[in-house]
């Protein structure tokens, strides 16, 4: 199975403190209409970080079933201990997942040798596609390209999920592995020229909103008609860049709001939209004519 082009990280709706699952449906069936390649289930926009152990698995159960085979369902499995990881990850394969998603460790900054023995045990305990995911940003451990050439080898490993937003990076990681796995952006600003270098992708948060022109950009691009993906990519800026003001995914949640598919609640430490960005997120729907 191939993880490529426009991929969302969506967003886990609430309401009351609990899991929305009839949101979340809605908001897998507004993606699939939109035509997403494939969804992501609880990544770092899902909020993995608050969600209970039951719930994580019980958000990635129910996309698999909406999504129903329509496209490949990711899952969430990251951990800074490597038995965690495993056991998240045997959870998801158990959930019907087709892919897993491997945040590097954080918190406790492992060597580039103890990354690759982490990736290697996830590989060899699951059997699933792994894709990779380096955002040092967050993480505060940054999984080099020496050790991505490495990890390249392992049978299971199918693509990374590059988020630093450096496309000397980018270019790199696409030189030396590029022919082996898919190098995916995990930055939306930088999503059009990461696959003008060779990326074959990017997993979202700007699609949670605009799925349809996040794919048009993807599959444009996939083509070789780039002037239809640039007009994608600037299509896309405006609500980026407010999307990415505060933290994610409360601005993308306000969003999905206002566009009537969820509610905009979150959980604590993360706190809901700004008053004032709300106000620019909804005179950017309204200019783009979503409102």
């Amino acid at each position: 199975m191939r993880f490529e082009g426009a991929m969302t990280a969506i967003v886990t709706p609430m309401r009351g403190g609990e899991v929305d699952f009839d949101a979340l449906s809605a908001l897998c069936e507004q993606q699939l209409a939109g035509g997403i390649d494939a969804l992501v289930a609880v990544g770092t926009t899902g909020e993995s970080a608050t969600l209970t152990v039951d719930e994580h698995i019980a958000v990635v159960k129910h996309v698999v079933e909406v999504s129903a085979g329509r496209v490949p369902v990711i899952g969430g499995a990251g951990g800074n201990s490597t038995a965690e990881a495993i056991e998240l990850s045997r959870a998801n394969k158990e959930a019907g997942v087709d892919g897993l998603l491997q945040v590097v460790p954080y918190y406790n900054k492992p060597t580039q040798e103890g990354l690759y023995r982490h990736f290697e045990a996830i590989t060899k305990a699951t059997a699933l596609p792994v894709i990779l995911y380096n955002v040092p940003g967050r993480t505060s451990c940054d999984l080099l390209p020496d050790t991505v050439e490495r990890l390249a080898d392992l049978e299971h490993i199918v693509a990374i999920k590059e988020a630093t937003g450096d496309m000397r990076r980018a270019s790199d990681l696409i030189e030396r592995v590029g022919d082996r796995i898919a190098v995916l952006s995990g930055d939306d600003f930088t999503t059009f020229t990461l696959l003008s270098l060779g990326g074959r992708g990017v997993v979202s948060v700007v699609s949670n909103a605009m799925p349809d022109r996040m794919a048009r950009l993807c599959h444009a691009a996939a083509a070789g008609e780039w002037q239809a993906a640039r007009e994608a990519h600037y299509s896309i800026m405006p609500l980026t860049r407010l999307l990415f003001s505060e933290p994610n995914p409360s601005p993308v949640k306000a969003a999905l709001e206002m566009l009537g598919v969820i509610g905009p609640e979150i959980r604590l430490p993360m706190l809901p939209a700004t008053e004032p960005l709300r106000e620019r997120i909804r005179a950017c729907l309204v200019d783009e004519g979503m409102l």
